[in-house]
């Protein structure tokens, strides 16, 4: 914590007053990469239609550049900031879907978004992957039931 606050040329004390922790600044740093990573590839949705695939795909793209850093943050678990980025989008969507009364959002929320990082974690591990927006593609596919299925 000393050495984070030291580079940014803060207090500790002032460092705790925005953050509780090195994840909660992890995540904060995921979140605003993750958006410029869909933002890049000037992926804009105003609707669901769309918004699972172009979070899949921005999963893809993280990996890809996370995972390719040379520094301390690709021996970083990267589901620990990427995950809660993902869920957190999924939450926002399913609050203006209105999903039926007794549905547990938060539970789906967070099944779709580990299961929107499995399956891009394991195109990531693949030797002569599909491209990037194919994968996406199927990610969509296989996650949107776990969305917008069954109310149970």
């Amino acid at each position: 914590m000393q050495e984070i606050a030291d580079d940014a040329t803060l207090n500790r004390a002032t460092f705790y007053l925005h953050y509780p922790d090195k994840n909660a600044l992890l995540q904060a740093m995921t979140g605003v990469r993750f958006r410029d990573l869909i933002e890049r590839r000037a992926i804009t949705f105003t609707d669901c239609n769309g918004a699972l695939r172009a979070i899949a795909l921005g999963v893809c793209d993280y990996l890809a550049e996370a995972t390719s850093c040379p520094s301390q943050l690709a021996r970083i678990p990267l589901e620990g900031s990427i995950i809660p980025v993902v869920e957190d989008m999924f939450k926002e969507g399913l609050a203006h879907h209105g999903i039926s009364p007794g549905v547990d959002a938060a539970m789906r929320a967070t099944t779709a978004a580990w299961a929107v990082f499995g399956a891009a974690r394991r195109w990531f591990q693949t030797p002569n992957r599909i491209p990037a927006e194919e994968m996406a593609a199927r990610i969509e596919t296989m996650v949107n039931p776990v969305l917008f299925g069954a109310s149970q």
